[in-house]
């Protein structure tokens, strides 16, 4: 296949554009700037949307709606207009404060990042309304972490963050009452298998993609701390985090299980191989 892939210098975009290149297929990538106008060539069979602002913590609007939400609406129309299919990255911090995470509840983003997938998610949906000659499938990944997670920078997973303290600090900062903080985390590597098997499905619609099992940023602190025989020092949560920060996440993945058949990374054997 003819694959492009916009963001392939970011975190889940790099493991895609390896992960698809091991497996034979010809595999381009796109970042913002690259080039003056962004036109797609009408070879290609497929088109993975990776790149946006992923910061939880940009309160610029306007570059929001920017690069997140007009960029990917054009390319949504591109792709019509070539009869390419999509795949892009949308978010479970949709959901915001949510106790339950399935694909038609209602969603209550608690940021601008948050809002500016909502609002793509909303436009995806009016669109599949209709019979389209592609398909459009929007993944709301859950907490990814994994290989080359060091490329997310300030929003890397706290399996990530949590590990490089244990090695360079030999302590671990986590936030003051971690054990009530539970998310859903998933593995890179498993990210790169429902996109791969979901080529094969054909379906548009917005899919949960997570393991369906919470953990809490305590137990994620404990098992590397005993890992690499670090301490674990609370602290306060920064207040630009405070009324912003999901407590809790859980995927509900009934629905991507009707199309996909993997066996999730549990995060116990992924930090006990680190």
């Amino acid at each position: 296949m003819n694959i492009l892939i916009t963001g392939h210098r970011g975190f889940i975009g790099k493991n895609l554009w390896l992960y698809f290149k091991s497996k034979g297929h010809n595999v381009q990538g796109w970042e913002w700037g690259d080039t003056p106008e962004f036109l797609l060539q009408p070879d290609l069979d497929l088109v993975i949307h990776c790149g946006a602002i992923s910061s939880t913590t940009e309160y610029n609007a306007e570059k929001l709606m920017k690069k997140n939400y007009e960029f990917t609406t054009d390319l949504i129309v591109q792709c019509l207009e070539r009869n390419i299919d999509l795949q892009y990255a949308s978010s479970a911090s949709v959901y915001g404060d949510a106790k339950t995470f399935r694909e038609t509840d209602d969603c209550r983003p608690m940021n601008g990042y948050a809002w500016s997938k909502y609002l793509i998610d909303r436009f995806v949906l009016e669109s599949i309304s209709m019979p389209l000659p592609i398909n459009i499938q929007g993944f709301r990944y859950f907490n990814v972490y994994g290989l080359h997670e060091s490329l997310k920078g300030n929003q890397a997973s706290p399996i990530h963050k949590f590990k490089q303290q244990a090695v360079v600090d030999e302590s671990i900062m986590l936030f003051e009452d971690s054990e009530n903080y539970l998310r859903d985390f998933i593995c890179v590597d498993d990210i790169c298998k429902v996109h791969e098997q979901m080529i094969d499905a054909d379906v548009s619609g917005i899919f949960n993609v997570g393991t369906g099992r919470a953990v809490s940023f305590q137990t994620i602190a404990d098992l590397i701390s005993q890992k690499f025989d670090a301490t674990i020092k609370h602290i306060p949560m920064p207040q630009n985090l405070k009324g912003s920060y999901q407590e809790f996440t859980q995927a509900n993945i009934e629905k991507l299980s009707q199309y996909v058949n993997i066996e999730w990374t549990k995060v116990e054997d992924y930090i006990n191989g680190l």
